[in-house]
């Protein structure tokens, strides 16, 4: 039987996430609050101080605001209740899922903890494009070539969204084959002599 991998790295991912995250949004207040872009890489990537009071891309924000609180902060508070209790309780070894799930709920707390404190989520990741053909296309498909401002929750909540789904489409090992180790394989051998 596969050992089941220890849950407590997992949590440690979760709050490293919550860490850097809540440590670069300070950084980002102290620093880019009071100035425009700062180019890092010219016609591509910016940092660029903004606070969203909505959701993602900045959805919602003209939602009343007790309508906005419930679908921001309480829904997202129920997810981190109940991906905290699923890793605590699941007996899957999955790695890829685990960590996917550990990567969410870092980034969940953490957009979670600005909106419990300045009632509002701090970005500052600017991400663009300026290549002629490829905005024309981005504009034309999308009506922007600018990508919406994020942060560091925001992209551990996309990173652990891609390894849940590439672990839904993953190929499962035959049934058993994954259960089998060293001993099973001995006694496997054995009874075939």
């Amino acid at each position: 039987m596969t050992a089941r991998p220890s849950r407590r790295g997992f949590y440690l991912i979760s709050l490293g996430v919550l860490a850097l995250d809540q440590a670069s949004k300070a950084a980002a207040h102290h620093f880019l609050s009071a100035r425009g872009p700062l180019p890092v890489i010219p016609d591509f990537f910016n940092l660029w101080y903004s606070r969203n009071p909505g959701g993602l891309f900045g959805s919602f924000r003209d939602w009343d605001s007790p309508l906005r609180f419930v679908l921001l902060t309480l829904l997202p508070l129920v997810a981190v209740v109940l991906i905290s209790a699923y890793l605590a309780r699941t007996r899957a070894s999955d790695r890829p899922t685990l960590f996917g799930l550990s990567l969410i709920l870092g980034g969940a707390a953490g957009n979670l903890t600005d909106r419990l404190l300045r009632g509002e989520v701090i970005d500052f990741l600017d991400v663009y494009l300026t290549s002629s053909k490829l905005t024309d296309w981005l504009v034309a498909t999308f009506g922007t070539a600018h990508w919406p401002t994020f942060n560091v929750a925001d992209s551990a909540i996309v990173t652990g969204a891609c390894l849940l789904l590439l672990g839904a489409f993953r190929p499962q090992p035959a049934a058993g084959a994954a259960d089998r180790g060293p001993a099973s394989a001995a006694a496997g051998f054995r009874e075939s002599l």
